[in-house]
């Protein structure tokens, strides 16, 4: 990272971040780049969140923190009031009172290579990786191995039960945990994975082959249509755990600048925050409920 001063200044880390992450990649209807801040403000310590919310607004505030860098944006869609009288407005409000710099890099981040899938198929030891679905040709992310999603090798074979397991314990603690669809003992040699929502890309996991699909926020028709047509097993982690591994490689990047402390917020900010597994449900080791012990959220 190049600086014009002995410390970074907000167009510095962005200029960074848009080296990795262009804003071109981001797809059409998203909100990527720099939200709020001065320009010429200097950059000392950074947080990588992958909400914005008022608990880690509250962490940002605490750590004293001069930008904080999410994955999901925090103004998606339009607003016609920033009122602090407003969800948005009251942490928009905050975030320019406390001076801290607000970036977004979202669909850029998730289709880069390295992006937020090859930090989620890291954590789970696939290897021989390809994009699940690869950018399409004539568009500004096209080649390099960019592309939605990816497709990589386990370790070693595992059933589905034993994979669910596998995922549940290498991907951060929620208390859903991981769940999945198709047959128990079904051996897992292939494996595709997409951090955030994925059940756009079912068809795509089909098409590749693969024995399984890990992603989030799937539903219940699209699962159960997916399945009774053929597709591979079905695995649902929560959106926060397959996009939070990515906060660590962009840490790691924002550390290469001198003088730069990156910080990762490990606030789960999962909605759910109860699990109670069904007396009659299948195996208790795999509907063993994960302990939680985050505060419940207002």
């Amino acid at each position: 990272m190049s600086t014009t001063a002995a410390v970074p200044t907000v167009a510095d880390v962005v200029a960074e971040l848009e080296r990795h992450y262009p804003p071109t990649w981001a797809e059409e209807w998203d909100r990527v780049g720099l939200v709020l801040g001065e320009p010429c403000v200097p950059v000392r310590r950074v947080l990588c969140v992958v909400d914005v919310v008022p608990e880690t607004v509250a962490e940002a505030l605490t750590a004293d923190v001069d930008m904080i860098i999410a994955h999901h944006p925090l103004l998606l869609r339009g607003v016609s009031s920033v009122a602090p009288t407003t969800y948005k407005g009251r942490i928009i409000h905050q975030l320019i009172k406390a001076d801290i710099a607000l970036y977004v890099a979202h669909t850029n981040a998730d289709v880069a290579s390295p992006g937020v899938s090859d930090a989620l198929a890291g954590r789970l030891g696939l290897t021989d990786l390809r994009p699940l679905q690869p950018s399409r040709p004539g568009t500004p992310a096209a080649g390099a191995g960019r592309g939605a999603g990816r497709v990589g090798r386990l370790p070693q074979p595992m059933t589905l039960t034993e994979l669910a397991r596998h995922a549940a314990a290498a991907l951060p603690a929620t208390t859903i945990g991981v769940r999945a669809a198709g047959d128990p003992q079904r051996t897992v040699r292939t494996l595709a994975v997409c951090g955030g929502a994925g059940d756009s890309f079912l068809a795509d996991a089909t098409a590749a082959g693969v024995d399984a699909y890990l992603t989030s926020d799937l539903r219940h028709h699209a699962a159960g249509e997916h399945l009774a047509t053929g597709g591979p097993a079905l695995l649902d982690a929560t959106h926060w755990a397959t996009e939070r591994p990515w906060l660590d490689d962009l840490a790691e990047l924002l550390r290469s600048a001198p003088g730069v402390e990156a910080l990762v917020s490990d606030l789960d900010t999962d909605p759910w925050t109860v699990h109670a597994a069904s007396p009659a449900a299948g195996d208790p080791a795999v509907d063993e409920p994960v302990a939680d012990d985050k505060e419940p959220r207002p």
